[in-house]
């Protein structure tokens, strides 16, 4: 059975409808940097996450390739995350979507290795015709955070990160967004097969010691 990311490490990808503390281990990524609202046709945001699977999916299907990976095992692509900032600042605006900054990520398996990622870009550019050049490997060490799963339309996020400011704040913590730390969304629900009041994103925020 192929490895599940979202089964083999329930804390950061399950977490319950109410704040939590965690501390989440440096981790590696495709990603892809833009800036604009998301929802917008042809826009940027789109376009990123084209890419984002072009090469995800084809460093997964790598062993049915000539490509021999060094530790490679069958493995579920994880879900699409994103990193979020508003444009005027280190904090999340949600009223003005257009000046959004965003970095859309997928996680790596720790096998795959920047030489790994390399081929998988050219690769994936010349078999889907899709320039990927775009694509980064990127590794964020998120440290100490607070999170909790989100359910209802994204619209809905502020009274999720009030109740997370609260549990900070209670908890002798502050917000430690700003710089590389920022607002991180993993979206659990396919919002083409899934009605927004039910869809699942793990919002987390990075904290420090009040």
């Amino acid at each position: 059975m192929a490895f599940d990311f979202k089964k083999e490490y329930r804390e950061f990808y399950m977490p319950k409808d109410k704040p939590q503390l965690i501390e989440v281990p440096p981790m590696n990524y495709i990603a892809v940097r833009g800036q604009g609202d998301p929802n917008a046709e042809n826009g940027e945001y789109k376009k990123a996450i084209e890419v984002l699977y072009a090469v995800a999916y084809t460093l997964k299907m790598s062993y049915k390739t000539d490509r021999r990976i060094d530790g490679f095992f069958e493995y579920v692509v994880p879900p699409l995350e994103g990193f979020w900032q508003s444009g005027n600042g280190d904090t999340f605006d949600y009223a003005d979507k257009s000046q959004l900054r965003w970095i859309s990520v997928i996680r790596l398996p720790d096998f795959i290795t920047e030489e790994d990622f390399r081929w998988a870009v050219g690769t994936a550019s010349a078999k889907k015709k899709l320039d990927c050049s775009t694509a980064e490997f990127l590794t964020v060490n998120e440290g100490v955070c607070v999170q909790m799963m989100h359910v209802g339309s994204y619209d809905d996020e502020p009274a999720t990160v009030a109740a997370m400011d609260s549990f900070i704040a209670e908890n002798g913590y502050v917000n430690d967004i700003g710089g590389d730390r920022l607002h991180h969304e993993i979206y659990l629900s396919d919002p083409r097969k899934t009605s927004p009041e039910k869809w699942k994103t793990v919002i987390r925020h990075p904290i420090r010691k009040g």
